[in-house]
């Protein structure tokens, strides 16, 4: 009863006044700030989009469609597989949980591969950051999401290595959920991206 009653004792000091864990809602208050940040440069991006001088290369002249769908593809991909880790750590799974971050983290690089590939075939065509206001928008905007990602899979990563020399325990189930919610957020975010730079922009602008 004893033990019951200091275990009980420390779950409520984790716990803010809303039933949700202090880091829970950490991270909750990150990603909605950071979503407001992502906002500010989808609206720059949608601001500059039709501000490219004359003759300057126009950035609805240089994207890959169905690359990028493909890669994105992926990337959402990546989301199931996250999940199916948290599901895999809930019941003690702890195989699968390292299958599972790996391929989440492996489905990620491939979606970084696949930008950096598009920003290098943009460049040698004479579409970069300094071209215009529009490209810079661009670079910046699907740049700061580049990076976002990759912060996920060095997360996902750590953890990873954890789960190898047995230090994630199904207790730390939260830590795994944690990494899920921002992996998510990056996954949303980028739906967000693609349909506006790759789906409504050539729309508004027309294509090659």
């Amino acid at each position: 009863m004893e033990q019951v009653a200091i275990s009980a004792g420390h779950d409520t000091a984790q716990h803010s006044g809303t039933g949700v864990s202090n880091t829970k809602l950490a991270i909750w208050l990150f990603l909605s700030s950071d979503f407001l940040f992502f906002g500010a440069f989808i609206s720059a991006f949608l601001l500059y989009a039709d501000r490219t001088p004359a003759g300057a290369k126009q950035l609805t002249d240089e994207l890959n469609i169905p690359f990028t769908s493909a890669t994105s593809f992926i990337l959402l991909m990546s989301s199931l597989t996250m999940v199916l880790a948290l599901a895999a750590i809930q019941r003690g799974d702890h195989r699968r949980v390292r299958i599972w971050i790996l391929a989440t983290a492996l489905f990620g690089a491939v979606f970084i591969g696949g930008q950096v590939f598009e920003f290098t075939e943009f460049v040698r065509n004479g579409y970069a950051l300094q071209t215009s206001t529009q490209s810079s928008a661009f670079f910046v905007l699907t740049g700061l999401h580049g990076a976002h990602v990759t912060i996920g899979i060095i997360w996902l990563l750590s953890l990873w290595g954890l789960s190898s020399q047995g230090r994630l325990k199904t207790e730390d189930a939260p830590k795994v959920e944690l990494a899920g919610l921002y992996w998510h957020f990056v996954d949303v975010i980028w739906i967000v991206i693609f349909t506006v730079i790759y789906l409504i922009t050539p729309l508004t602008q027309g294509t090659k």
